[in-house]
C-alpha cells in the first residue's frame, strides 16, 4: 500500500538518497525497486539502539508511513531535523510536522491513498493522483509451460478463505484450459492447507511452495505466473502489483479499501447482507464464500486473460 507514496517521494526528490527502514520479513518487497537506494533492516528489538545508529547517518528528513509511536521515537532519537507523519498514537510531540489524519470521505477509500494523502498534506505533492495503481518491478517470465499460481490461505483468519476444494476445482479447470501447471503458495503454517488443495489436483503438474520460499523467491515465482488465484492476502497484493492477471475472492473484507488495483485484477464476491464484516472467523454459515462457485471464478479468469 505504501509503494505509490514511495514512488511519489522519488519523483519529488529525484537526486536524493532514499533509504527505507524495514523489518526483515518485508524488506525483500522493496529491495528490487528502483525508487529507493538502500534498505536498513530493523529487527524491532531495540528502538533506542536503532535511533542512535541512525543518528550517525545524519539523515535530513524522515517520512513516517507507519502510524506507530515507535517509528516517531526512532526518528526523534536519530535527531533527524524534519520528521513528518500522521498525528496518531500520541506521537505528535516527537514530530516536526504532525499531519491531521484524514476523516472518512475526505480521500478515496482505498488504503494506498492514505499514504499519498500524508505527502499531500505535508506539501510534498500537489494533489492525489487520479488513479495510482500499485506496481512492483516484474521479472522476466520464464520460457515453457504457463503456470497458474494459487494462494488459498489468508493470514487474518478463516473468514477470508474461499473453500480449498473450490480452489482446486478452479485451478484444475484453468490448467486444463490453458495447458498450464499449477504452483501453490503460502506460509509455513499454510503448508497443510496447500497440501489439501494439491491432493484434489490428481492428473495435473502441481508444485507446493508453501513455507519453502523467501519473500524475494515468492516475488520471482509469482512474477512468472500467467494467472494468479487468491483470497484477500499479501500474495494477492504482490501478484497484482507485479502485473500478473489476478482473480481475488473477497468475503469478510472490503475490496474498495484493500483490494487489488489496476486493469489486470478482478474481484469476485457474493453480495450478502453481512459482508464485509471484517471478522476473523465467520459466526454463521460463511455464505459470502460458499456463494462463490468455481465456475464463476474460472469464467472471470478466462475473460481476464482474453482481455
Amino acid at each position: 500500500m505504501s509503494v505509490p507514496a514511495l514512488r511519489a517521494i522519488r519523483e519529488r526528490f529525484p537526486a536524493a538518497r532514499i533509504s527505507v527502514l524495514a523489518k526483515p520479513w518485508v524488506a525483500d518487497l522493496y529491495g528490487r525497486e528502483s525508487f529507493i537506494d538502500e534498505i536498513i533492516l530493523y529487527s524491532g528489538e531495540s528502538p533506542w539502539r536503532t535511533g542512535h545508529e541512525l543518528r550517525a547517518r545524519r539523515f535530513d528528513c524522515a517520512i513516517l508511513l507507519q502510524n506507530a509511536f515507535e517509528a516517531a521515537w526512532i526518528a526523534w532519537l536519530a535527531r533527524i531535523p524534519a520528521r513528518i507523519g500522521y498525528k496518531r498514537d500520541g506521537r505528535q510531540l516527537l514530530l516536526t510536522r504532525a499531519v491531521d489524519v484524514p476523516k472518512p470521505g475526505e480521500i478515496p477509500r482505498h488504503e494506498r491513498f492514505y499514504y499519498l494523502e500524508l505527502l499531500r498534506r505535508a506539501g510534498l505533492i500537489d494533489a492525489l493522483p487520479a488513479c495510482e495503481a500499485i506496481r512492483l518491478q516484474r521479472g522476466s517470465a520464464p520460457d515453457g509451460r504457463p503456470v497458474i499460481g494459487v494462494s488459498p490461505g489468508a493470514a487474518y483468519g478463516t473468514a477470508k478463505r474461499w473453500l480449498p476444494e473450490r480452489f482446486a476445482e478452479a485451478a484444475g479447470a484453468l490448467a486444463t484450459a490453458r495447458g498450464a501447471s499449477i504452483a501453490l503458495f503460502g506460509s509455513k503454517a499454510e503448508r497443510e492447507l496447500c497440501e489439501n488443495v494439491a491432493r484434489r489436483l490428481n492428473g495435473h503438474q502441481v508444485t507446493n511452495y508453501a513455507g519453502q520460499t523467501t519473500l524475494a523467491q515468492f516475488i520471482d515465482l509469482a512474477s512468472g505466473c500467467e494467472l494468479f488465484l487468491t483470497n484477500d492476502s499479501g500474495a494477492m497484493h504482490i501478484a497484482s502489483a507485479l502485473g500478473v492477471p489476478t482473480v481475488a475472492i473477497f468475503g469478510a473484507t472490503d475490496d474498495t479499501t484493500t483490494g487489488p488495483t489496476g486493469w489486470n485484477a478482478r474481484v469476485v464476491r457474493q453480495p450478502v447482507d453481512c459482508s464485509p464484516c471484517l471478522l476473523r472467523e465467520c459466526p454463521i454459515d460463511h455464505r459470502c464464500m460458499t456463494g462463490v462457485s468455481a465456475e464463476r471464478v474460472v469464467k472471470e479468469a478466462l475473460e481476464l486473460l482474453e482481455n
